[in-house]
């Protein structure tokens, strides 16, 4: 199986940046913005449509992938679908069951890959009422039908402390964070070159990248 790493962060907390030490790397773009770093080695593709996105995962030649700003399909979905909101109440609960079905796609069609395949799901984040720190979707509903921290055995989150911008790896009481026990330090450099090589040391995959 495919092993799949969320990243949830802030506007202008190092996601994206984070990519920039990469040899080989695909990247799967929602927005399809520019990059904030030069790097000729990291791939990208623009698409926001959930089935074409489970079929790029498929056909990727590289062992690492990433999907960035992952939170704009659901964002891109809903302003596409949303007019049936405003004709009967019936219609919303359609397209937030939509919603959530098609992010459930992806995130099983990340375990469905080979097992050297390693899958980064960038999304910002957002304070739930409770006053966690959580990946940002649309609204309760989508909330209570599809946990996406739960589906994720290695949570991590963006920040900058002290002028530095790093990962956090486990919680500190307020965020979803999470990896397993022993994988990393509490916080390590924004680096999702060192992330690869550290998760596929501590599972033992397959280390060499195709190109």
């Amino acid at each position: 199986m495919g092993y799949g790493v969320l990243v949830i962060g802030s506007s202008g907390m190092g996601k994206s940046a984070s990519m920039r030490n990469f040899d080989n790397l695909a990247v799967v773009n929602v927005l399809g913005k520019p990059f904030p770093f030069k790097n000729e080695t990291v791939k990208a593709v623009s698409e926001s449509d959930p089935d074409r996105i489970i079929r790029i995962l498929q056909k990727a030649q590289a062992n690492s992938i990433v999907i960035d700003d992952a939170g704009y399909i659901i964002s891109n979905y809903y302003m596409e679908n949303k007019a049936p909101l405003t004709a009967k109440m019936g219609d919303k609960y359609v397209v937030y069951d939509n919603l959530a079905t098609n992010f459930w796609k992806i995130v099983n069609s990340i375990n469905a890959l080979p097992e050297e395949k390693l899958v980064y799901v960038f999304m910002h984040e957002d304070v739930s009422d409770a006053g966690k720190v959580k990946p940002r979707t649309i609204g309760k509903m989508l909330d209570e039908k599809i946990c996406i921290e739960g589906y994720f055995s290695i949570v991590l989150r963006a920040e900058k402390t002290n002028g530095k911008y790093i990962f956090r790896t486990n919680t500190d009481g307020i965020a979803v964070t999470k990896s397993p026990i022993g994988m990393f330090a509490e916080t390590i450099d924004n680096d999702l070159s060192f992330v690869d090589k550290t998760v596929r040391d501590y599972y033992g995959l397959n280390q060499g990248e195709k190109k």
